[in-house]
C-alpha cells in the first residue's frame, strides 16, 4: 500500500511539471510575441491569426505604400518567399531580424523558412494608399468628409454645405490619385440649390438680290449657209436666275433681213429673317439638364438592292433640327454660378439644297442652318450676359457676258448679265441664370389661362377662332367682383 501512494504522488509531481513546462513555452515563445514596427507605419499591424499552415500561425499585416515593419522571428531563417514583389518587398537583416516594405497597392503574403526548410513564419500584406496626410488637411479644411482607399482609387464620404466643397473635395482626391476616374465621390450636399437658365438667341438676317441680264439669239440666211447665234448669260453670284422663265422677250422679223430676238430678265429681292428663339431650363446644382424642341427630317443614305428582283430602293436616315439646350450649374459661394452652357438654334433652308433624280422622280434634300454656341460662364443670380454674337456681311457681285462686246459703252449691255447679292446678319446669345424655389401651383401662369374656343356661331359667322370676352378697348375698374364670376361653359 505504501508503494502505491508513492506512485500516485510521483505521477502528480510529472503532471504538475509538465503543465509548468507547457505554459513557460507558451508564454516565452517569440513567435507569439507582437510584431515590432518603427515609426513610418501608417498604423500599428496587430496579430490576427486567420489560417494555420502547418505549425505556424499566419499573420495578417496592413502597410502604406512606401512603409515598412520589422518582423522579428523565433529562430534563425534561411530563405523568404514573397508571393507578389511588386506589392511587398522582404529583407532579411539578420538570422532572426527582417523587414517587410510596402511597394504598391494589392495584397499578397510573405513565408520564412529555415535551414530544414521547415515553416518559421508567414504573413498576409495588406498594402494601400497612406490616406493619413489627405485625412489631415481633409479634417482642417472640410472636417465632415472621410476618404479611405478602396483598391487603386479612394472613396469619398460625408455632407457639405455646398456643391463647391464637394468638388474641392474631389479635386484633392483626384491629385492624388492620379484622376478623377480612380475617385468615388459620395458625398451628399445638403439643401442642393436649383438654377433656372433662361437663353435669348435673336437674329436678324437681310437678304438684297438684283439680277439683270439679256439674252440675244439670231438666225442669218446667206443663200444656202445658215448661221445661227445665240448668247446666254448666267447669274453666277446668287447660283441661278431669282424666277426661272421670267423675262421680256422682243424679235425682229424683216423679210429678207436676220430675225434677231432678244430675251431680257430683270428681278430684284430684299428680305428681313427675324429670328427669336427663348428656351428656359432648370436643374440642380452640380447636375446637367437638357431641352429639345423641334423635329427630324428625312435624307436618303445610299440604296439597298433586291439580290433576285434586282430592285433598289433609297435608305432613309432623319437628322434632327430645331432648338435644344444643354447646361449643368455649379452654384458658388456669394450667390454666384458657374454655368457650362451648349445652346443650339438649326432650321430647314433651301440654300444649298440638292436634288436627286431616281427612275424618273425628283427628291429635293434641304440643308440645315444652325446657329451654336458652347462656352463656360460665371455670373451672379439674375445677372445676363451675351454669351455669343456675331455680325456678318456678305457681298458678291458677278457680270457675264461676251468677251470684247460685253464692253461696249450702252450697247454692251445686250451682251452681258449682272448679278448682285447682298447678305447682312447680326446673330446675339443672352444668358440670364437664377437661383430659384419651388412655388405653390397657383402663383404659376400658363400660357393657356384664359383661353376657350370659340362657339359654332362665333366661328361660322364672326370667323372668330378664340372666344372674346368684354368689349374692346375697355379697363376694368380695380377692385372686388360682383355678381357671379368665374368661367363660362357652353
Amino acid at each position: 500500500m505504501k508503494c502505491r501512494g508513492n506512485q500516485s504522488s510521483v505521477r502528480a509531481v510529472l503532471v504538475r511539471a509538465l503543465s509548468f513546462s507547457a505554459v513557460a513555452a507558451l508564454t516565452l515563445n517569440p513567435a507569439m510575441t507582437p510584431v515590432l514596427a518603427n515609426d513610418d507605419v501608417a498604423a500599428a499591424p496587430l496579430p490576427a491569426p486567420v489560417a494555420t499552415v502547418g505549425s505556424t500561425k499566419v499573420r495578417f499585416l496592413a502597410l502604406g505604400i512606401g512603409k515598412s515593419v520589422i518582423i522579428d522571428l523565433p529562430r534563425e531563417v534561411k530563405d523568404v518567399l514573397v508571393a507578389d514583389p511588386k506589392i511587398a518587398n522582404a529583407v532579411v537583416r539578420s538570422a532572426q531580424r527582417a523587414y517587410i516594405i510596402g511597394a504598391g497597392v494589392g495584397q499578397t503574403n510573405v513565408v520564412f523558412f529555415d535551414a530544414a526548410g521547415q515553416q518559421v513564419a508567414a504573413y498576409d500584406i495588406a498594402v494601400k494608399r497612406d490616406l493619413n496626410g489627405v485625412r489631415a488637411a481633409l479634417k482642417q479644411t472640410l472636417p465632415g468628409i472621410q476618404i479611405e482607399g478602396v483598391g487603386e482609387g479612394v472613396m469619398l464620404t460625408g455632407s457639405v454645405s455646398s456643391p463647391i466643397e464637394a468638388q474641392q473635395a474631389g479635386d484633392l482626391a483626384a491629385r492624388l490619385v492620379g484622376g478623377t476616374d480612380k475617385v468615388v465621390n459620395s458625398i451628399v450636399v445638403k439643401g442642393r440649390d436649383q438654377v433656372m437658365l433662361k437663353v435669348n438667341v435673336s437674329e436678324v438676317r437681310r437678304d438684297i438680290i438684283k439680277q439683270m441680264g439679256v439674252d440675244l439669239s439670231a438666225s442669218m440666211n446667206y443663200g444656202t449657209a445658215i448661221v445661227n447665234f445665240n448668247n446666254s448669260n448666267p447669274f453666277t453670284a446668287y447660283g441661278r436666275p431669282l424666277v426661272s422663265d421670267n423675262g421680256l422677250t422682243a424679235a425682229a422679223i424683216t423679210k429678207g433681213l436676220p430675225t434677231v430676238t432678244a430675251t431680257m430678265r430683270a428681278m430684284e429681292s430684299a428680305g428681313v429673317v427675324r429670328t427669336l428663339a427663348e428656351p428656359n431650363l432648370t436643374a440642380i446644382s452640380g447636375e446637367s439638364a437638357t431641352f429639345i424642341a423641334g423635329g427630324e427630317f428625312p435624307v436618303p443614305a445610299g440604296y439597298s438592292c433586291d439580290p433576285v428582283t434586282h430592285v433598289c430602293t433609297t435608305q432613309i436616315s432623319y437628322k434632327k433640327f430645331g432648338i435644344s439646350l444643354n447646361f449643368t450649374p455649379v452654384v458658388l459661394s456669394e450667390g454666384r454660378i458657374s454655368l457650362r452652357v451648349m445652346t443650339e438654334v438649326s432650321e430647314l433652308s433651301n440654300d444649298n439644297a440638292i436634288t436627286l433624280n431616281q427612275a424618273g422622280n425628283s427628291l429635293t434634300v434641304p440643308s440645315i442652318k444652325t446657329r451654336r454656341a458652347e462656352t463656360t460662364l460665371e455670373i451672379p443670380s439674375g445677372g445676363s450676359m451675351a454669351m455669343a454674337g456675331l455680325i456678318a456681311e456678305q457681298t458678291k457681285q458677278a457680270v457675264n457676258g461676251l468677251p470684247g462686246l460685253d464692253s461696249l459703252p450702252i450697247l454692251g449691255a445686250l451682251f452681258r448679265s449682272q448679278d448682285y447679292v447682298n447678305n447682312q446678319t447680326e446673330l446675339m446669345v443672352l444668358v440670364t441664370p437664377y437661383v430659384v424655389r419651388a412655388v405653390a401651383q397657383k402663383e404659376l401662369s400658363r400660357p393657356d389661362d384664359g383661353f376657350a374656343p370659340a362657339s359654332d356661331s362665333q366661328s361660322t359667322l364672326l370667323a372668330q377662332i378664340n372666344r372674346i370676352y368684354g368689349i374692346p378697348g375697355r379697363v376694368e375698374p380695380i377692385g372686388g367682383f360682383q355678381g357671379n364670376f368665374g368661367f363660362i361653359i357652353d
